[in-house]
């Protein structure tokens, strides 16, 4: 990338883990997010800034956003149940309520300035719980298989249906997408204004999306895992978010 290219090139937000870790002799609480992320930001042609986990201020979620011309709400933990009005089932994680509130801000935020986002595993579950849905808490109890979770770190592969005439389709124009799959959780009731835009043939929702936003898409995926298929997501979202970037210069003329 050229001195200019990197001039004009938008700044994309991740959000991250706080979780304690390992290295060399350390032990600690730390913020970390795997490369795979930030590469696929970096070679759609964006630049990568990463957001821990902190606490909210009056005005702390704006004002990061304020620096940002979009926004990836990452890969994690299960949401608390108690934001979707449920108790917890055992299989679902002790909630990190300090992450739940920072996502959740940040996401609020973008929605009401219209910035540019993609939502990834967690990160569409967050959205659709933002807006008052409802997630499943244990799919193989609904589905019946474990073929979204095989454990340990390893994807399984899925084949998922995208619905025609929706931004998604015109990111991934087929009609169907091999994808890399580690959730145990999805969307049940949708929140609202959103859209559902794929399905796995069980009927497990794997997309969404929000009208009326300039980018607003949920994947239940890891499209970061495929350097090649998905990198068409983050090309997306890096062009949405070039476009924001040069309307608010142009703005701020």
């Amino acid at each position: 990338m050229s001195a200019s290219e990197y001039d004009e090139a938008p700044i994309i937000g991740l959000t991250t883990y706080l979780e304690q870790a390992q290295q060399g002799v350390w032990d600690v609480m730390a913020s970390f997010l795997p490369q795979v992320y930030i590469g696929s930001v970096t070679r759609a042609g964006g630049i990568a800034v990463l957001l821990p986990p902190q606490p909210l201020g009056p005005g702390t979620a704006d004002r990061v956003l304020d620096g940002l011309d979009g926004l990836i709400i990452t890969g994690g933990k299960d949401v608390d149940p108690a934001r979707y009005g449920q108790v917890p089932h055992p299989t679902t994680d002790i909630p990190r309520r300090d992450r739940d509130a920072w996502e959740d801000a940040l996401l609020g935020g973008a929605i009401e300035r219209g910035l540019p986002f993609l939502g990834i595993c967690r990160g569409m579950q967050l959205l659709n719980v933002h807006l008052g849905g409802t997630l499943v808490q244990h799919l193989p109890d609904r589905i019946g298989s474990t073929r979204y979770n095989a454990g340990g770190g390893v994807f399984t592969v899925n084949e998922v249906g995208i619905d025609p005439g929706t931004r998604l389709a015109e990111l991934i124009p087929d009609t169907s997408i091999a994808v890399k799959s580690y959730h145990h959780q999805g969307v049940d009731d949708l929140g609202a204004g959103l859209v559902a835009t794929a399905r796995t043939d069980d009927g497990t929702v794997q997309a969404v999306e929000l009208p009326g936003v300039p980018f607003g898409v949920g994947v239940q995926w890891h499209p970061e895992e495929d350097a090649e298929e998905d990198a068409r997501l983050f090309a997306g979202l890096v062009d949405a978010a070039r476009a924001h970037r040069a309307a608010r210069m142009e703005g701020a003329r």
